[in-house]
């Protein structure tokens, strides 16, 4: 055997040992792709099962929407309140609150409780419930800063949620401004 045979002969025998880092880095990337889904996975909300009710009835609503007209990009958060009554005998059920837009939040309070604040990519799992004959606020609140300078000129945002009233399984709110320098 040739020297140069012996030597091609070695090579391929350390060649054969060394893992290929291209291998290693798929390898990585996807295990990185798999934590991230499982991560992804378990910090998402479930829905709640909630059951529509034939007892429940909310009183219709009084406002659904809300115009601030003109504000200015460095005046702060804005916010508007709108009441949601509960007219049954039997508890309302409000869930999976959610705005259109991260510059916009949503909190509901009653009397006894207050919900955390409510966003775009928040579906939570929690279920706000009111008394019946009892009525939560529905605390709206956006900030025309957000978005920079980028965010000026005409905005529309929604509210959504679910309910268990069988005759309003959902409640949308619509509010809209014109952002101003």
């Amino acid at each position: 055997m040739s020297k140069n045979q012996y030597h091609s002969i070695q090579s391929q025998k350390e060649n054969k040992k060394r893992i290929d880092p291209f291998v290693i880095g798929v390898a990585i990337t996807i295990l990185v792709v798999f934590i991230g889904i499982v991560m992804l996975g378990s910090s998402a909300g479930t829905s709640p099962e909630v059951i529509t009710d034939a007892k429940v009835a909310i009183t219709p609503l009084k406002e659904t929407s809300f115009d601030w007209g003109t504000i200015s990009i460095n005046g702060g958060v804005v916010s508007k309140t709108f009441d949601i009554e509960n007219a049954s005998d039997a508890p309302l059920k409000l869930y999976e609150v959610l705005t259109s837009c991260m510059c916009t939040t949503a909190q509901l309070t009653t009397d006894t409780q207050t919900s955390k604040k409510f966003g775009m990519h928040e579906k939570s799992s929690s279920v706000f419930e009111v008394n019946p004959h009892e009525t939560a606020t529905l605390t709206v609140e956006f900030d025309p800063a957000f978005h920079g300078p980028s965010g000026v000129g005409p905005i529309s945002r929604t509210v959504t949620m679910n309910t268990n009233d069988p005759q309003n399984p959902t409640l949308s709110f619509s509010l809209s401004a014109v952002v101003s320098k």
